[in-house]
């Protein structure tokens, strides 16, 4: 298996799967558009920035 990717510290990644499933339970509109355009993939390719503030 051929990985494109490098990860710089793998110890993060308990935490950021855990800030993953909290944004994914806070942000139901988000999770509904994704399921929706999941198979479409209308940004493929695109680049894409984004800034988000969420209080918790």
């Amino acid at each position: 298996m051929d990985n494109d990717f490098k990860v710089a510290d793998i110890s993060l990644a308990d935490f950021g799967r855990r800030e993953i499933s909290l944004a994914e339970n806070e942000m139901p509109a988000l999770m509904a558009l994704r399921t929706r355009y999941k198979d479409a993939q209308p940004l493929k390719g695109a680049k894409i920035m984004g800034c988000i503030h969420m209080t918790i």
